[in-house]
């Protein structure tokens, strides 16, 4: 992780910044760049209009390690809904889910159960969960909780990052379970320990999982990155892939790129955050992007000159 981005993520998680952002017109208005708004009918209303366009998504629930039961089991039903829906309608959609979201950070068991709910309406539905992956304090726990799942239901994927130590060896158990592994980068601020730290080796330990995971026949590659080096190699290994693959890429970056995806035929999947709870999300996007700071501050500056509160 480059020394901008740990510096972005640190300085956002100050109070002040939080208001900066969430208080707001240029804040929120940043904000509606990569999330599809604050209901389930925005993010409805997102993934109708991507499917219209011939693009997959998955349906992603904003809010992370609650401290209450209460709140986790708020998650679990509003999840449990937006399947509801998506049996209504005819959307090539599933659903992303984070188990600190569902109580993981207080009950394990709990998360445990969400899981194991969500997996058995989404197997009802016709569609499929993927359990992402959050912070390294959590990453053995989503671990065993997806194995767990997984063989029991067969309906479930996981993301991994490549810029974990671990992540090699979680790899290699993971694949014989089958399911889908979405493999991306990893946007959390880890140490030196538990992640690599630099752009040009967190980018070459995707290269070489990429590799390992196009070849896995068990299992269905989620190759999400807006990285074109990294694209270009996935053509690559598609070319002597047996089974399916797709692209995954995150709503409102670069579309160009996902409709030139779209174009040469590759299934691709947009993750489609929606909900009130987008600061956090939020801070991982600028983070990636210098340039999505750029255009919050000349929004901002734009604002105060109007006189606008």
């Amino acid at each position: 992780m480059s020394w901008f981005t740990r510096a972005v993520l640190l300085a956002t998680h100050n109070p002040v910044s939080r208001r900066l952002f969430t208080g707001t017109r240029a804040g929120r208005a940043l904000a509606h760049r990569f999330v599809a708004g604050d209901t389930l009918d925005d993010g409805i209303a997102a993934a109708r209009r991507l499917a219209e366009a011939g693009m997959l998504t998955s349906l992603d629930l904003l809010g992370e390690e609650v401290t209450d039961r209460p709140s986790a089991l708020d998650a679990r039903d509003e999840y449990r809904e937006v399947l509801d829906r998506l049996a209504e309608t005819s959307l090539s959609a599933n659903i992303s889910i984070k188990l600190t979201q569902l109580g993981l950070a207080i009950d394990e068991e709990m998360a445990r159960q969400a899981v194991d709910e969500l997996a058995v309406r989404a197997a009802e539905v016709g569609t499929t969960v993927t359990i992402d992956m959050e912070d390294s304090r959590f990453t053995a726990a989503t671990v065993e909780i997806f194995a767990d799942a997984q063989a029991r239901h067969g309906n479930l994927g996981i993301a991994l990052q490549a810029y974990l130590h671990r992540t090699p060896d979680d790899l290699e158990r993971l694949i014989p379970l089958g399911g889908h592994i979405r493999l991306c980068k990893g946007a959390y601020a880890e140490p030196p320990e538990i992640a690599l730290q630099t752009r040009a080796e967190v980018t070459a330990a995707f290269s070489s999982l990429l590799e390992i995971l196009m070849e896995a026949e068990e299992t269905r590659p989620a190759i999400a990155t807006h990285d074109e080096t990294l694209i270009e190699q996935t053509r690559e290994l598609a070319r002597r892939r047996r089974g399916g693959f797709e692209f995954q890429m995150l709503y409102g970056v670069r579309p160009e790129l996902q409709r030139r995806l779209r174009d040469e035929g590759y299934d691709l999947r947009i993750y489609v955050p929606f909900g009130s709870q987008w600061y956090p999300y939020l801070t991982r996007r600028l983070a990636e992007r210098p340039a999505n700071l750029v255009f919050f501050a000349r929004s901002l500056v734009g604002r105060d000159r109007a006189g606008s509160v």
